[in-house]
């Protein structure tokens, strides 16, 4: 389209800039939604029975992962109370044999 007007030259090329920067924004803005994978998620909510099974997997590993990770804790503090207890520190030693002591029992099945 030629224009004999110079002023409406420059409101169509700034009509085209503006469209062409609403274009990239626009492709930027599907490509973000894309990513964050709306589309698998609402997939996941209209079919409850997946949703159910998968978070029922997820807890099952987190629980049994909490557990690995608190005997290894556990474990670790043990072994360092044992390790100070042999120390026979004065007042730290007894008393970190007594929780040891404790410890032992209860992991034998046996009452304090």
């Amino acid at each position: 389209m030629i224009t004999k007007n110079p002023e409406e030259s420059k409101n169509l090329n700034d009509l085209q800039d503006s469209l062409s920067s609403l274009d990239k924004r626009l492709k930027k803005i599907a490509a973000d939604l894309e990513h964050t994978q709306i589309a698998e998620y609402v997939h996941l909510l209209n079919r409850p029975r997946t949703l159910i099974w998968k978070n029922l997997l997820a807890g099952t590993a987190r629980g049994v992962g909490i557990a690995i990770g608190f005997t290894f804790f556990a474990a670790t503090i043990l072994y360092v109370l044992r390790i100070l207890g042999a120390l026979n520190l004065p007042i730290i030693g007894d008393y970190i044999a007594d929780i040891v002591r404790i410890v032992q029992i209860q992991l034998e099945g046996k009452t304090y």
